[in-house]
């Protein structure tokens, strides 16, 4: 089961992060989301349980719960939409579009 956990402290370790959902049973994995840049915590992270029973249990102790001085919003993570490609290739096919209904508009 793949969780979503938000509001995490910025100075949360990984290890940490892992042991907080380990006490409710086996973790395949436990990732804080960093930023590409700077490498610091985005304030959220997914954690992978071997178990749905156990990760359910780890969802109604821990949401709502203060861990390390922030409220944890914990939740099933939802699948990551398919969109169809990067932003900008969708980007530059809108200029084009409107580039070319510009021209068609001057030549009316």
């Amino acid at each position: 089961m793949n969780i979503y956990v938000g509001n995490l402290s910025y100075n949360l370790s990984d290890m940490d992060f892992k042991d907080l959902f380990g006490q409710f049973g086996e973790v395949v994995s436990a990732k804080i989301i960093k930023d590409r840049e700077t490498g610091r915590s985005r304030g959220f992270g997914f954690v992978e349980m071997s178990a749905k029973a156990d990760g359910q249990t780890a969802i109604e102790q821990l949401h709502g719960k203060e861990f390390q001085g922030r409220t944890l919003v914990v939740n099933e993570a939802r699948e990551k939409e398919q969109t169809g490609g990067g932003s900008f290739n969708r980007d530059n096919n809108r200029r084009d579009n409107r580039r070319d209904n510009n021209r068609e508009r001057s030549f009316r």
